[in-house]
């Protein structure tokens, strides 16, 4: 059993334990929950000979399995070495279902489960803390030296190099998730490949401040119908010290964008030609969400929805105290018209 604090993560993923049988990452960035699981899982995978099997598996598996999870994890694979089993903490992987698991230890397996921020004395954190061959590692915000890491490794992967006054830029505008920070370092070194320098221009012009991208993940989860993330990634920024009146305003943003690309797809534009004119333009990993998003929301459905978040804002700006009600309640019914919209497109 141990606790692994943030600043000993890094040791702790080039040199796994050897006693190790499961581990848990939490905390407030699950960017940076989800980048460490899956590295650990591959250091645990390339150590086993032959290598190991790395298997994800989902909370909808048990619904016609409950017992999946601890059958992979007390089975040693004929063909290869010992299976890597990543799970995602929630209603059925939770403290009650591992902690006979874990009780068997050592297992045939290795487990690394994700969960989100966890109080000190959560159950699930309270098990892998206090467990033989267990660890506990958390997963908070970088800090400046992180971020400062991360832009050399990401940059130096594609060969180019940042000038002081646009390092310190791009430092300002990393942070709040670690996915989304190296997703805009890496938008940034495509927009760039072909030259040697990254200038300040460059990172004024494309890379956004990356709090804002995690308000922006709300918003697109609800113009896609994604309920569950939407109200999940809600709490967590409001836990953060978000303001919910932000985050009504960032989702108006992201659906008028819609409009835009929308208005301009119906005057006869086509949707590849109205995403390229965007600016600043989309991430390419974006751009198949919002252009599907784009295709299911139709001009009409979008007015409604863009009538119904101003007077939310409004609402809002008028009962600060009821805010974070009033947003909750706005992000639940956008989810469910992004549900109508999907359908009825579906049927186009």
């Amino acid at each position: 059993m141990a606790i692994i604090k943030p600043q000993q993560a890094a040791a702790f993923l080039k040199a796994a334990p050897a006693d190790l049988a499961a581990a848990l990452f939490h905390g407030s960035d699950p960017g940076l929950v989800s980048e460490r699981a899956a590295a650990l899982a591959r250091v645990l995978a390339a150590r086993e000979t032959p290598p190991g099997e790395v298997l994800k598996i989902d909370e909808t598996e048990l619904d016609d399995d409950p017992g999946r999870l601890e059958t992979e994890l007390q089975t040693r694979p004929m063909f290869s070495g010992r299976r890597i089993v990543r799970a995602i903490a929630g209603r059925k992987i939770s403290a009650a279902l591992l902690k006979p698991i874990l009780a068997s230890v050592p297992l045939e397996g290795l487990l690394i489960v994700e969960a989100g921020n966890l109080k000190a004395d959560d159950t699930l954190r309270a098990l892998f803390e206090k467990q033989a061959s267990c660890y506990s590692v958390a997963c908070y915000p970088d800090t400046a030296a992180d971020i400062d890491e991360l832009i050399s490794e990401v940059l130096g992967s594609f060969k180019l190099k940042i000038d002081g006054d646009a390092r310190d830029l791009l430092q300002s505008r990393l942070g709040a998730d670690r996915a989304l920070s190296r997703s805009e370092i890496e938008k940034l070194a495509l927009y760039c490949l072909g030259r040697s320098q990254i200038t300040f221009e460059d990172v004024d012009h494309l890379v956004g401040d990356a709090a804002g991208l995690a308000l922006e993940r709300i918003a697109e989860a609800v113009a896609d119908g994604r309920t569950k993330n939407a109200i999940s990634d809600f709490g967590r920024a409001l836990a953060s010290g978000e303001n919910a009146q932000m985050i009504i305003a960032v989702v108006q943003r992201y659906f008028l964008k819609l409009h835009r690309v929308r208005s301009d797809v119906d005057a006869g534009q086509r949707l590849d030609d109205a995403l390229r004119a965007m600016r600043p333009p989309l991430f390419f990993k974006q751009k198949d969400t919002f252009a599907r998003q784009v295709r299911a929301w139709s001009r009409g459905q979008l007015d409604q929805a863009l009538r119904r978040i101003g007077e939310d804002a409004k609402a809002a700006r008028l009962s600060s105290n009821l805010e974070d009600v009033i947003a909750e309640r706005l992000l639940l019914r956008l989810a469910s018209m992004a549900a109508i919209s999907a359908a009825a497109a579906g049927g186009r």
